[in-house]
């Protein structure tokens, strides 16, 4: 591990919250209420760009409780889902959810080289994935975008949403919530910028969209 890698602890304490208890309650409190209240960027926004950029081959990584995989408007019947996550309790939640589409579920930890084998997808989703990983913004974009590149199709989409850090436009239960999940090591995110963003994918990948809806950063970037 380079100097300046994560330390297991730091990666372990991003993703521990998800208990199965937190996981049951995510769904009201994350989606229903903090989206729209407290980050300001509504599910039904976010849903709505989810299933215009899914593909028919998709790989999902850091799953939470497969709401967006539930809920999505598929461009096929059938969709070939691969879940991605270090957490085995919002992978065993997600598979379960969406057990009609007969997902893969592949404990990884995406700061990572990961291993896919010979899979390819049409899109890649990171939703609210990246201000739980430790370290600075343009660092951990620019090491997942590098992790998953390999997997993704020539023509295919790296899309996904990250709640920004202080210099974002939070409202005050926003900088009171990002104050104290960053105090606990639930998010790592106090110094992202949309600009750190946008170069970490640019250094892995060609065209970079970024759109701003209140204090989350919605990306999507393409080979």
């Amino acid at each position: 591990m380079a100097a300046d890698s994560p330390s297991a602890g730091e990666v372990e304490a991003g993703q521990a919250v998800y208990t199965p208890l937190v996981l049951k309650t995510y769904d009201l409190l994350v989606l229903g209420f903090s989206n729209r209240f407290v980050w300001r960027c509504p599910t039904p926004t976010m849903l709505d760009r989810y299933s215009r950029l899914v593909g028919e081959r998709h790989l999902d990584v850091g799953v939470g409780t497969g709401w967006f995989l539930d809920n999505a408007r598929w461009p096929t019947a059938r969709p070939q889902i691969t879940l991605l996550d270090l957490n085995t309790n919002s992978l065993a939640t997600a598979a379960k959810r969406i057990r009609r589409y007969e997902p893969l579920a592949v404990k990884a930890n995406v700061l990572e080289p990961v291993d896919l084998g010979e899979a390819r997808f049409d899109s890649i989703g990171l939703n609210f994935l990246l201000h739980c990983l430790p370290g600075g913004i343009e660092t951990k974009a620019s090491t997942v975008a590098r992790n998953l590149r390999p997997y993704l199709a020539t023509d295919g989409v790296l899309f996904g949403s990250a709640i920004l850090g202080a210099s974002a436009d939070h409202n005050a239960l926003g900088r009171r919530l990002l104050g104290i999940y960053n105090r606990k090591g639930i998010f790592s995110n106090r110094d992202d910028d949309e600009a750190g963003l946008r170069r970490g994918l640019a250094s892995e990948l060609v065209d970079v969209e970024i759109e701003t809806r209140g204090a989350v950063a919605l990306f999507a970037a393409y080979p």
